[in-house]
Parts: C-alpha cells; structure tokens; sequence
C-alpha cells in the first residue's frame, strides 16, 4: 500500500513537472494594418525560448487582457473603440471566439481586471478618467455595466484598477490627479461605492500598481516623474500609506522627459520591477526588504528593450518577457534569483504594437 501511494505522488509530481514546460502566452497589441487583435505563441520553460505568434482572436486594439478565473474566458479592453470585449478559450488550441462586447462607458478603456469570484470585470478608462463593473454571465458574456463611476477634477485619467485580495475595495490609479482612488466593491451586486483616495506625490501621475504577495504592502509607478511609491495598506480600512519614493532612472542620468509603464513584483516577494519607456528605454530593479517591505535600487537592464510597456513574469519565477511596443517584438530575460537582476537571452518573438503578456497554463 505504502508503495503503491509513493508512487502514485511520483507519477503527480511528474505530471505536474511535465505540465508546466510550458506556458501558452497571449499577447494584447494595438491594431494596425500588421496588428490585427489578441495573438498567442508558446513559451519554453527548459530553454527559455518562444514559438512564433499566431493570431488567436481578431479584435480591435486589446491592448489590456485579463482571464476568468476558471481560465475559460479571456477579456479584452479594445481601447480605440471604446468598449470591453470577451472571449471563449480553446483548451486545445488556443484560438479566442468572440462571444460579446459592451461599452466602458468612457473614452481609452486601457485597463482591466477580473475580480477574484469571477463575477465581474473591473475596467478603467483613460480618456475623462472614470471606472465601471461589468458583470460576468454563466456562459461568459458581459452584461451591462452595474457601477459607473466618474472621477472628479480638472484632469483625469484613469489608468489602471485592481482589487486587494479580500475582494472588499478596488483601487483605480488616476495619472491626471494624482492619486489612487478606493472604492467598496461588492462583488455579489457588482457596485462600486466612494471610500477614499489616496494623494500621490503632486506631478508623480500614478499609472500601474502592483501588489505584494503579503498583499500588506503595494507599489506604484509613477508615469509622469518616473517614480515607484511603496506604501502600506490597511486592508480592514482600504487605506493605502506612503512609506517610501525612488526614482527608476539610473543615478547618473539626468531626467529629460520620458516615462514610465508597468510595475510587476517579483512572485517570491523579493523583487519589483518598473518599465521606463522612451528615451531610457529600461527596466528599473528593486529588491525589496523581506522585514520592511522598503525598496533599494538593484540596477537597470536595456538590452534590446525598446518603449517597454507591460511585461510579465512566468509563474515559477525564472523568466521575464518584456513587450516592445515600437520595437514590435516581445523579448525574454532571465532572472537572477539572488539578486533579482535581468540577463538577456536570444529568445524573442515578432509582433507589431505589442503591449500587454499573460501567461496561462497549457493543459
């Protein structure tokens, strides 16, 4: 008996091993006359390598993507036409069919987030600055829009949103004004209500955010002073705190212009990395103090990125894949797991406009 069950978990461990080679990548991309949707290619966990890009679901400008929890569905924000797209996922092959879209209700969708019961899509739009619920039906599709809410101020600019991990408050990081608002989610009535917000420093222009695994500490970018913010989060009170501000340009570089795009923490809560587009062109990296949570300034990496915009690491950790917007191309590092630093690879994959990666397990 005890030989039969050891060799059982054998065989799991095995299978479980053989089953995470590899990862399918879906690559969102602004459209064009090259550019025509949602693309898919497969990645190499032995060699670090990438299959060539195929075109998994034709679609206007998705240039951010999200998955259903169950891994059926994929959703879409289609930026240009202002309105927010699902898609069914062939466990097979791949390929996306079109099941639904409905409007975001406001100008440049260009962030989205399925929230983790996957009832609902979070979505924030660029253009007016506002975010809105979608409801997410039994076959997938999207409902009409249950929560609708529009930011107020001179400028504003919606520019991503993300849930903690309670399900309780959804973030939306607003550039225009210059902080993060938090609003009460209630994920069974898909409603957004007003708690709070939280001030960035004034000029910073918060655009992406990312969690910790501890989901006690968060980091923002900031786009317009190419900055990352650390701060703490109060998740009885949805209370973000500012603990700590670095810049993601090197020392010796005097700013001109430029910005930034992504934040992506490290799975093992070791690391964060930040995007810096044009004219830097870099990827800035920080350790992260396993007591404290503070960030220090690891080092850069710029080898073959050009106007990086949202990059991804692979569940397990070893790799980055990094999308080139202008470079029309999506690159491959490997990561240092010590230090948290970038080293290139030969592994790239072809694709005009790229701009959002997700991973998801082929099965």
């Amino acid at each position: 008996m005890s030989f039969r069950l050891s060799l059982a978990a054998i065989l799991l461990i095995a299978a479980s091993v053989q089953a995470q080679e590899k990862y399918r990548v879906y690559l969102g991309t602004y459209t064009d006359k090259v550019s025509k949707g949602i693309y898919q290619c497969e990645f190499n966990l032995k060699d670090g390598s990438l299959s060539a890009a195929t075109l998994a679901g034709e679609t206007g400008s998705p240039s951010f993507l999200a998955f259903h929890p169950n891994k059926k569905f994929l959703y879409a924000v289609n930026e240009e036409q202002a309105t927010v797209s699902a898609f069914a996922i062939d466990d097979k092959t791949g390929k996306l069919t079109f099941l639904n879209s409905q409007p975001s209700q406001g100008g440049a969708p260009c962030h989205l987030v399925v929230d983790p019961t996957g009832k609902n899509v979070l979505v924030a739009n660029y253009t007016g600055g506002s975010c809105i619920c979608l409801p997410i039906e039994a076959d997938g599709k999207l409902g009409p829009a249950t929560s609708f809410q529009q930011h107020m101020g001179k400028r504003k600019n919606g520019h991503s949103i993300h849930v903690d991990k309670a399900n309780k408050f959804a973030l939306c990081c607003d550039l225009g004004l210059d902080q993060v608002i938090v609003y009460a989610f209630d994920a069974k009535k898909g409603t957004l209500t007003p708690h709070g917000a939280f001030d960035t420093p004034k000029g910073a222009g918060p655009r992406h955010f990312a969690w910790h695994p501890d989901h006690k500490t968060a980091y923002v970018n900031g786009e317009s002073d190419l900055t990352i913010i650390a701060c703490d989060y109060d998740a009885d009170k949805g209370a973000l705190t500012q603990k700590q501000v670095l810049s993601t340009l090197p020392k010796d570089v005097a700013r001109k212009g430029g910005s930034t795009a992504e934040t992506v923490v490290h799975p093992s809560g070791k690391f964060v990395y930040v995007s810096n587009r044009d004219p830097y062109n870099s990827i800035a990296i920080f350790s992260i103090d396993p007591r404290t949570r503070e960030l220090k300034a690891v080092g850069h990496q710029s080898l073959g990125v050009k106007t990086p915009r949202n990059f991804a690491i692979e569940p397990t950790g070893q790799y980055m894949l990094v999308a080139n917007q202008s470079g029309g191309n999506v690159i491959v590092f490997r990561i240092d797991p010590a230090s948290g630093e970038l080293k290139p690879t030969q592994a790239s994959v072809q694709v005009a406009n790229p701009v959002c990666v997700r991973f998801m397990e082929i099965k």
